[in-house]
This record gives structure tokens, sequence and C-alpha cells, in this order.
């Protein structure tokens, strides 16, 4: 197996999904730009928590900030997320071919004339 560093930015985004708040935080953002303030509205937690989720998810590549002013605007970077779609592939074609498998097993046992085939 090849060895791989603990912190690439693979892992990065990986650890920056796995909280629940920031992926919500990112699906908020989908729909386009956001100061701090308007997403804390969005959220049941204090500005300054939604504050560290965004350094995470920032740090981690998934957001960017802009300044415009006094305000900061975070917006999603979809860059992180095309390279942990590279890594995913391998594993939607290896579901991919097993569900199709599967599928024919079922459809054999659907099928009254497959039953004089086994």
């Amino acid at each position: 197996m090849p060895h791989r560093a603990k912190s690439s930015p693979t892992d990065h985004v990986f650890g920056a999904l796995a909280n629940p708040t920031r992926r919500d935080v990112l699906d908020l953002l989908l729909h386009g730009p956001r100061t701090v303030s308007d997403i804390a509205a969005r959220f049941d937690m204090a500005r300054p928590s939604v504050s560290e989720h965004l350094k995470v998810l920032r740090d981690s590549g998934l957001v960017t900030e802009t300044r415009q002013g006094r305000h900061r605007y975070y917006a999603v970077d979809p860059g992180p997320l095309h390279e942990l779609r590279e890594w995913l592939t391998p594993y939607e074609r290896f579901w991919r071919d097993r569900l199709a498998a599967i599928g024919e097993v079922l459809d054999d046992l659907d099928d009254p004339a497959a039953e004089g085939r086994s």
C-alpha cells in the first residue's frame, strides 16, 4: 500500500467535511456568498463559533473570504471538491459494478424462465 502523508490537502478536506455543521454551512453557501453575520443568523450558535467553522472551511480551501468594506463574504470554492471527487471515483466504479451485478441477480429472480437455467 502506498505511503500517504496524513496532512495532505485531501485529508484536510475530509476533516472539514466530517463536521455536520460545516456541511450545513457549505450547503448554505451554495446559494451565493454570505457574510458571517448572515450565516450565524441561520444557526443556533454564537457568531464566534460560526467563525471557527468558517476558518476550518477556509483553511481546507473549501471556502474563500472576500472583504468588501467592513464585511467579509464567504463563498464556496469547488476546487478541493474536484480533488475529492477524483479520489472517490474508483470507489464509485467499485460500487456501480457490484450494484449492477446485484441487479442482474434480482432480474433473474423475477424472471420465471431463469429458473430453468439454474
